[in-house]
């Protein structure tokens, strides 16, 4: 019986998946409730499909899939109140509806199972992308209505012909979505340009910055001002 399973990132335990613990620090727990949520947003997108999706689905589907990309939160209780709140959401648009079982997918033939993965991660990366080209007040109605199709075909009986031209689209609508956060970034604060900085170490304390997300970056440049 495994304790967990992860192979979301390219570091995996053996090349093949976390099963006790993840190297990232991952928890069994944590891999739970990520599991967990994806299956609420798999339940949400087909209630979606029933009724129609609102801004305030959009906003919910984009974070709660941006919250399972590897080290971006392993704390418990946020996971939980994310699935709730997914769940409250799904609930409100389609009573009837209930949340995927992610044990399906991972005991699914592997070809499905490949197939179907390549899209759940391939989104979950564009939600990424569109969460924070959104902080930026930039919004594409084509990306964010491929959530919806894109979960919901990985939560239904579907065979490798009709997965793989999604798993192509689902390559394009990334690009679509990067070329947004582009134009959300540059018209926000301009085009980025080469520029030499020191590279003398100096006495701390510090702050070491990491990762694209330019709105986060600005509000820390502005708390630390002066």
């Amino acid at each position: 019986m495994k304790d967990m399973f992860c192979f979301q990132c390219e570091q995996t335990a053996k090349g093949t998946g976390c099963e006790v613990s993840g190297v990232c620090g991952k928890t069994p727990p944590v891999a739970d409730l990520q599991d967990k949520l994806v299956g609420a947003c798999i339940g949400l997108a087909k209630a979606v499909k029933k009724t129609a999706a609102t801004e305030a689905t959009d906003a919910c589907i984009k974070k709660a899939l941006f919250t399972t990309v590897t080290n971006v939160s392993f704390d418990e209780e946020s996971l939980k109140i994310m699935v709730d709140c997914v769940d409250k959401m799904k609930a409100e648009l389609d009573p009837a509806a209930v949340d995927y079982d992610m044990a399906k997918l991972w005991d699914d033939n592997e070809d499905i199972r490949s197939l179907k993965t390549l899209i759940l991660l391939g989104v979950k990366g564009v939600a990424a992308y569109a969460h924070h080209a959104a902080i930026l007040g930039y919004k594409d109605p084509i990306v964010d209505a491929f959530f919806y199709e894109a979960l919901d075909a990985v939560g239904s009986d579907l065979g490798m012909g009709e997965l793989l031209p999604l798993v192509l689209k689902t390559g394009e609508i990334n690009l679509a979505c990067m070329a947004l956060l582009d134009k959300a970034n540059t018209e926000t604060y301009g085009t980025p340009v080469p520029t030499e900085v020191p590279l003398t170490i100096e006495k701390g304390p510090f702050i070491i910055i990491t990762g694209h997300d330019l709105h986060d970056l600005k509000l820390l440049l502005e708390q630390t001002e002066g």
